[in-house]
Formats: structure tokens, sequence, C-alpha cells
């Protein structure tokens, strides 16, 4: 679809819908800016599939169903139920995610660096107590290796699902998304992050298996994430995304979290109204924009091999 974000009736919505994912109208944070800081590419690069899929809107279905599949674990139930502003700032904590995300994704390892500082300064601050699959009490720390392992592997395997079911492509393979996408893990202090679709899997079966269950809060913040306090307009339109975001779990993840499947016509319709949204933004975001430049100055500045 041709790019539409001059166009002075769509410029609104583009606003509003910024502002809503990045607290910025222009799509541009303060933190926007950190993306032309730092003298190497950071951990991937304009050819990565990262890039290829991070920059790409299917991630708005990927983070929700990121939420959705994180909720079955009560270890960071519990920390997002107890720890988080979810329920009171949902945009300030949407917000911040997208933060992460996007400074990992495209910024230099520099700024990759102090953001991940910021994240362990606060993953340190949660812990606590979480019901166990047989019912009892076990203490949590956000910062514990077995809970970085889930919350890695959520997140990995929803924006990688959701852009598959979406039928948008990777060029270089799922495989070399995952592989990629371990190496952010990191600096947050995970060094076991799966490589490959197998070993993903092999990951969340293991957990389906041992962590996964339903728990008292489960409902609660299942229902929080599917009907946020947006507009009536905003939880139309992220109705439909939410729908397809609950498609593409697995359907062991959607018993537990007692989920029906939708009909497949949300994937179709989620796909065109994010063309849609893709065309009324711009292609591609100002920070990965700003990135891009910050690379293409470094490479240009290297002698000629």
């Amino acid at each position: 679809m041709r790019d539409l974000s001059r166009n002075p009736l769509t410029r609104p919505l583009a606003n509003r819908f910024r502002e809503v994912v990045s607290g910025a109208k222009d799509g541009k944070p303060d933190w926007a800016e950190l993306m032309a800081i730092g003298e190497d590419e950071g951990l991937f690069g304009p050819e990565s599939a990262v890039w290829q899929v991070h920059g790409c809107v299917g991630t708005i279905v990927g983070g929700i169903r990121a939420l959705l599949l994180q909720a079955a674990h009560p270890a960071p139930l519990a920390g997002v139920a107890q720890h988080s502003r979810y329920a009171t700032d949902p945009l300030g904590r949407l917000a911040g995610t997208t933060k992460w995300l996007t400074i990992t994704s495209f910024a230099s390892t520099e700024v990759i660096n102090k953001e991940a500082a910021r994240v362990n300064a606060m993953h340190s601050r949660v812990q606590g107590e979480f019901e166990t699959k047989d019912g009892g009490l076990k203490n949590y720390r956000a910062q514990d290796p077995r809970f970085l392992l889930w919350v890695h592997c959520a997140f990995t395997d929803s924006f990688l699902k959701a852009h598959q079911f979406l039928g948008y492509t990777i060029d270089k393979g799922a495989d070399t998304y995952i592989a990629e996408w371990a190496k952010s893990a990191e600096p947050l202090g995970l060094t076991n992050a799966p490589q490959s679709v197998n070993e993903l899997e092999k990951e969340l079966n293991e957990f389906r298996q041992s962590d996964l269950a339903r728990v008292g809060m489960t409902k609660e913040v299942v229902n929080f994430i599917l009907r946020p306090p947006f507009s009536k307009l905003g939880l139309l339109f992220y109705g439909v995304l939410a729908r397809a975001a609950i498609y593409t779990l697995d359907d062991r993840d959607r018993e537990l979290l007692q989920l029906k499947k939708p009909s497949v016509i949300w994937l179709k319709i989620s796909r065109i109204s994010l063309d849609f949204l893709s065309a009324i933004l711009g292609h591609e975001s100002p920070s990965q924009r700003i990135a891009r430049a910050r690379i293409a100055q470094i490479r240009a500045s290297k002698p000629a091999q």
C-alpha cells in the first residue's frame, strides 16, 4: 500500500496511534534521538531478520500475544500484578516496553547497554510470592534466569508467530530471527536463550509441563489485556488485533487461558488493518530511520575494502 503519512485526512489518526504507543504524537519520544548515538551498528543491523520483523507493524499483534502468553506463567503474572502499573497506567507501561524493544532492536550497543541497565535496575526490585501449579506458594525474583528465559521465549515466539500468521515474510528465515534475537537477552543476564525454532519449541513445551498454570489472578489480568481502557474507536481496532493474537496462540495455551479460538477471518482483517496503519504512519518508524542514518554514516566512514 502506498505511503499515506502526509495525507491530512489520516494524520490525526496516525498521531493518536503514535501517542498511545510511544507517548509522542510525532512518533519521536525523547529517547528516539538515542538511535543517533554510538559508533557501531548495534546487535543487528538493517539486513537482519530482527529489523525485518521488529520494523513491521505486525509487532502490535505480537505484543498482545506476548502479554497473553506471559499470563500463562504464575510467576511473571504475579510480578506484573504486584509491581507494574499495568492497571493504573497501561499506556505508560506500553511506552516503556516500546522503548526497550526499539532501543534493543535498532540502537548502538552503547545505548543498548544503558537501557539494559535501566531494565535490570527495575527488575531488581521485582520479587515476591506466586501461586504454583500445585496450589502452593513459592518465591520469585524477576532476575531469576528461569523467569527471564520464560519472558524471552514468550516474546520471541509471539513476535515470530504473529509475523508468520499475518503473512509477512522473514527473508533469512525463522531460525535466523530466533538466533539473532537471543542476543537481546544477554544484556539482561540471560545466556541460554533458544537459537532455533526447535530449541524454542522445546523450551516452551518444558514450561507447559512444569510451570504454566491457571491461578486466581489469571482471569483478571487476561480480561484487562483484552479490554484495556482505550476509547471506543481504539477498542474496536484493538479488538480486531487481539482476536488475531488469540488465533495465533498454541491450542494448549489458549485452553489454559480459557480463550476460544476466533475465526481465521480476524487474521485477514488484521492484515488489511495493519497494512493501512503502516501506510498512514509511514512504512518505517522515526526511530528506525534515525538508526538507519547512523549506520549509513558509520559505513560511509569506513575505508573501502
